[in-house]
C-alpha cells in the first residue's frame, strides 16, 4: 500500500513540477511586438484551434465510451454484430478533410503574404542592415551610415528594416522571436528578412541553428527606439575609435563566444560583399582550400583561385 501511495504521489508531483518549471519560460513567439509576429501568432492560434476540433472531441468521447460502456452498466446497448455507421464515417472523414482544406488555404495565403523577401508597405524609407553570422557572434553593418556593431541591433519603431543575411562560417539561423521570421544564414549566399517593431523595447535575438561549442552564447539584443533615440545610437556607434577594415574583420572572425557589444566606425564599404564572396576567409582568398581525394585514397588540399 505504501508503494502504491508513493507512486500516486509521484505521478501528481512530477506534472506539477514540470508546470512550475515551464512557468518561467518566456513565450516570445506568443507575445509578438511587430505585425509579422502578430500574423504568425494568428496562424499558430488558428492551427491549434482547428486541430482541437478533432483532439478535444476524441478525448471527451474516449472518456465517455470507457465510462458508458463499462461492464457494470447494464443499460448500455450491446451490439456485437455492429460493423458500420454512415454518420460516424462522415464525421471521421469529413471533419479532418475540412480542416486540411482550411489549413491549406491559410498556408498558401500566408506563405505569400509573409514572404520574408516581400517589402513591408510603408510611407517611411526602410533601414538596411547587413547581418553576418560568425563563430559565435553576430555582426551587423549599417551600409548607409558606415558603422557596424557586434551582438546589438538598433531600429526605429514603426520603420521597416530590411536585413540582408549571410554567414561567414557554417549554416546558421537568424531569429528575433518577438518580431517573427526565422531565416537561415548560409555562407556565400544572401537571404533577406523584412521586419518592423511596433513598440519600443529591447528584444532578444538568437541563433536558432546549432553551430558548435559557442552556440549558446550567440545571442544579440534588438533595441527598438524612437527616431531621436535611434539617431543618438547612430552617433554613438559612429564615434567609436574602432575601424572595421579587412584586418580588423579577420581578427573578429576568430571563433569566440559571449562577445560583448562592440561598435565600429569607418567600416569598409565593400565588407559585406567580400564576406559574401568568400574573399575574407582567414589568410586571404588564395588561402581558401578545397579538398580532393588523391589516388592513394588520402585527403589532400588543393588551392582555389
Amino acid at each position: 500500500m505504501k508503494r502504491t501511495s508513493r507512486s500516486r504521489l509521484l505521478r501528481l508531483i512530477l506534472p506539477l513540477s514540470a508546470t512550475l518549471l515551464l512557468s518561467g519560460c518566456h513565450w516570445a513567439v506568443l507575445n509578438p511586438a511587430g505585425p509579422i509576429g502578430v500574423a504568425e501568432k494568428w496562424i499558430i492560434d488558428t492551427a491549434i484551434g482547428l486541430m482541437l476540433l478533432v483532439v478535444a472531441p476524441v478525448i471527451v468521447l474516449t472518456l465517455f465510451i470507457v465510462w458508458h460502456y463499462r461492464a457494470s452498466n447494464t443499460k448500455a446497448r450491446y451490439e456485437p454484430d455492429w460493423c458500420h455507421s454512415t454518420k460516424i464515417e462522415l464525421t471521421m472523414w469529413g471533419i479532418p478533410i475540412a480542416i486540411v482544406c482550411i489549413l491549406s488555404v491559410i498556408a498558401w495565403r500566408s506563405s505569400h503574404q509573409l514572404n520574408p523577401f516581400r517589402p513591408i508597405l510603408s510611407n517611411v524609407k526602410p533601414v538596411h542592415i547587413e547581418a553576418v553570422a560568425m563563430d559565435w557572434k553576430w555582426l551587423f553593418i549599417y551600409p548607409n551610415h558606415n558603422i557596424a556593431s557586434v551582438n546589438e541591433v538598433a531600429m526605429p519603431v514603426g520603420v521597416p528594416v530590411v536585413f540582408h543575411i549571410t554567414s561567414a562560417t557554417v549554416m546558421n539561423s537568424f531569429f528575433i522571436p518577438r518580431l517573427g521570421s526565422q531565416i537561415y544564414a548560409m555562407a556565400n549566399m544572401q537571404t533577406a528578412d523584412n521586419l518592423v517593431a511596433s513598440a519600443p523595447g529591447t528584444y532578444r535575438g538568437i541563433s536558432a541553428n546549432f553551430s558548435g561549442g559557442g552556440f549558446s552564447g550567440m545571442v544579440f539584443h534588438v533595441k527598438a527606439m524612437s527616431e531621436s533615440d535611434y539617431q543618438r545610437w547612430l552617433a554613438k556607434a559612429g564615434s567609436s575609435t574602432r575601424t572595421l577594415d579587412d584586418k580588423a574583420y579577420l581578427a573578429l572572425d576568430k571563433p569566440s563566444s559571449d562577445v560583448p557589444v562592440t561598435y565600429y566606425a569607418h567600416v569598409n564599404p565593400d565588407l559585406f560583399a567580400q564576406i559574401l564572396m568568400g574573399k575574407l576567409a582567414p589568410g586571404g582568398p588564395l588561402a581558401m582550400k578545397a579538398t580532393t581525394i588523391t589516388s592513394g585514397g588520402e585527403m589532400g588540399p588543393i588551392g582555389r583561385d
